[in-house]
C-alpha cells in the first residue's frame, strides 16, 4: 500500500499538496476532498483539478522563460 501512495505522490501534479500550503490546511484532507466529491457530483472535480494542474504547469513554464539561468 505504501508503494502505491509513494508512486501517485511522485507522479502526481502536485495540485492538493499546493493547496494545502497556501490554505494552510493537512493536504490529505484536501485529497479526500476531492476523491468523495468526485463519487458525489459524477467526476465534475476532475475537471477543476485538471485544470489547476495546467494552470500550475503554464505558471512554471513561464517563470522559466523569463530566467534562463534555471535548468530543471
Amino acid at each position: 500500500m505504501e508503494k502505491l501512495r509513494l508512486f501517485f505522490e511522485e507522479r502526481a501534479f502536485g495540485v492538493c499538496s499546493r493547496l494545502g500550503e497556501k490554505l494552510h490546511f493537512p493536504i490529505d484532507s484536501i485529497r479526500l476532498f476531492f476523491i468523495y466529491a468526485s463519487f458525489v457530483t459524477l467526476g465534475s472535480p476532475i475537471i477543476l483539478y485538471v485544470s489547476m494542474a495546467m494552470m500550475l504547469k503554464i505558471r512554471k513554464y513561464f517563470r522559466k522563460m523569463n530566467n534562463p539561468v534555471l535548468f530543471d
